[in-house]
């Protein structure tokens, strides 16, 4: 037996299956050819941000939009730091975007699939099955420097080019057999390095998705595999699983293009053919004239959890995010208005290289289309679901009469011109504040030509002639026909082409009821808003304003 077999027995006594064995009960997929197997890897230490979300959406639409799989791999070798129900809570952020794992970890601690488990700290013994391969190829070698002799050899590299171990600072490369046995013998603690084969001179050459051919010096660092607790890193950890899961693209932040060397050449080393790295650049703010990454601490929209509570719908939130991720989104969604998004051709090579930048005026924009495409109920279902977390008060309101609260909510909806006054639903509120008695402030500001003393005569003569049994045309030609009782003309252009001879047109009398009955110059549609308020609350407004109107005539 050499001396790299006796010390991969030495180091890992009780390790008994080989990666052959490992690959044996994680097989190739049977998948259609071109289907992507791509992967969302949480660390359970903290909470779901929109650049989480937005790469999530980007992996999920790689594996989707080519008939493939995308799992979710919890990514918790560093127990001192796991946060106690972080994934649960980004699982169910996930899936309020439609983003439901096919495998992997589906919900805390319940997992489906063939190449389970899914949770790192579940697959220590598949780690240090091919870390002794690594050793028994003389690929890695335990190295016992203490936590200060570390810190020695960062302050002596303060200022090299290269930081890490490799080089002569590699101390413990070489140790033979017996000097590594007697070291473990005497409890000495060690961790598991990468014996690195890269050179100063050699270049990492790859072909990522979105940002092309980068070349890069290749890694010659000694990179720790194994921590002395025997649990892999992220880099190696990652490297298996990636190959076990069969993961044929990997979406993540371009943070991690520095780190690409290491992971290709463990991929090298190990023997596997490595995935196809797609690295997204961060999403963007303006600000001073410039741009800055958006920012978790300066930026509400940053989490997650920002939508949620204003109460944009999930749906916005996605063609949101798809304006951002492929650059002919909004041409396809313009000719494909009502198409479910799930249609779009997404294409990775379509992503933007330098990143995308953040709009709160675009998303607000975005959302107000989506809203307007909604049949009534389906407002009132979500935003009721949403005022019974976020607006307790809305919720009461709704309850007061559901029927009521939908008829409100249809006004100017389920038409060719739908109105786009809702971009959350956090806008409600203020939007139909008016429709209901508890929440309408009267505000008797007049707009166009229509003056208190006209207001006055015009309200005079409506209140005697207001008939909630009319249809809306019997409606419209009861105004018109007050207009010359009240000196107006019930034609704009008659109006337009001799002013002097009017004291306005049929549009100012209109404003003068709109404004009596619900305190402002715009709303929707006034004959079915005179229609829901009833009898009795429109009788008792137009009386109020005339009141008001009359005392400042």
């Amino acid at each position: 037996m050499t001396d790299n077999f006796k010390l991969a027995e030495l180091l890992f006594p009780q390790i008994k299956k080989t990666p052959e064995d490992y690959v044996a009960i994680y097989p190739a997929r049977n998948l259609p050819e071109g289907a992507r197997v791509t992967r969302f890897a949480p660390s359970p230490t903290g909470f779901l941000h929109f650049g989480n979300l937005f790469t999530c959406l980007v992996s999920y639409k790689t594996a989707k939009s080519t008939g493939g799989v995308f799992y979710v791999r919890v990514e918790d070798t560093d127990q001192k730091r796991k946060v106690e129900g972080a994934i649960e809570v980004m699982l169910k952020g996930l899936s309020v975007y439609g983003i439901v794992p096919d495998e992997g970890v589906i919900a805390e601690g319940e997992e489906k699939g063939d190449y389970a488990p899914y949770y790192q700290s579940q697959r220590k013994d598949i780690y240090q099955a091919f870390a002794k391969r690594l050793v028994e190829e003389g690929l890695a070698y335990p190295c016992f420097m203490s936590a200060e002799e570390l810190d020695e050899i960062r302050a002596q590299q303060e200022n090299e080019s290269i930081k890490g171990i490799w080089g002569k600072w590699a101390k413990h490369r070489d140790l033979s057999f017996g000097e590594i046995e007697s070291r473990i013998n005497a409890g000495e603690a060690w961790t598991l390095r990468l014996k690195s084969p890269g050179t100063t001179e050699g270049k990492c050459f790859f072909d990522d998705v979105i940002k092309g051919k980068i070349e890069m010096p290749e890694n010659v660092q000694d990179i720790v595999i194994l921590k002395s607790d025997g649990i892999p890193t992220y880099h190696f950890a990652h490297a298996i699983d990636d190959h076990l899961m069969r993961t044929t693209h990997v979406v993540r932040g371009d943070e991690w293009i520095a780190s690409t060397p290491i992971h290709l050449q463990l991929f090298k080393v190990l023997g596997f053919r490595p995935p196809k790295y797609a690295h997204v650049a961060p999403i963007m703010k303006e600000e001073n004239g410039g741009k800055r990454k958006l920012s978790k601490r300066k930026d509400p929209e940053a989490a997650v959890t920002y939508y949620a509570e204003e109460g944009f719908p999930s749906e916005s939130v996605n063609e949101y995010m798809l304006t951002l991720a492929n650059s002919n989104f909004e041409d396809w969604r313009r000719m494909n208005q009502t198409e479910d998004i799930d249609k779009f051709p997404f294409n990775l090579k379509k992503m933007s290289v330098s990143g995308a930048l953040f709009d709160m005026v675009k998303l607000t924009d975005v959302s107000k289309n989506v809203i307007c495409k909604m049949p009534a109920k389906k407002v009132f279902d979500l935003s009721y679901e949403w005022a019974k977390e976020y607006n307790p008060a809305l919720a009461a309101l709704y309850e007061l009469n559901p029927q009521r609260a939908t008829a409100i909510l249809n006004i100017d909806r389920e038409n060719k011109k739908p109105r786009k006054d809702i971009a959350k639903w956090s806008d409600i509120p203020d939007y139909i504040s008016y429709m209901f008695s508890e929440t309408f402030t009267p505000n008797y500001e007049l707009a166009g030509n229509a003056t208190p003393a006209l207001a006055a005569r015009v309200l005079e003569k409506y209140i005697g002639i207001v008939n909630l049994a009319d249809d809306k045309d019997a409606w419209f030609e009861r105004i018109k026909a007050l207009c010359p009782e009240v000196g107006c003309t019930p034609n704009v252009k008659e109006y337009k082409a001799e002013p002097e001879k009017f004291d306005g047109h049929v549009g100012d009398v209109s404003t003068v009821i709109r404004v009596a009955l619900t305190g402002r110059t715009n709303t929707p549609d006034l004959f079915a808003i005179t229609a829901l308020l009833g009898e009795n609350e429109v009788k008792a407004r137009l009386e109020k304003a005339l009141e008001y109107y009359k005392e400042n005539a």
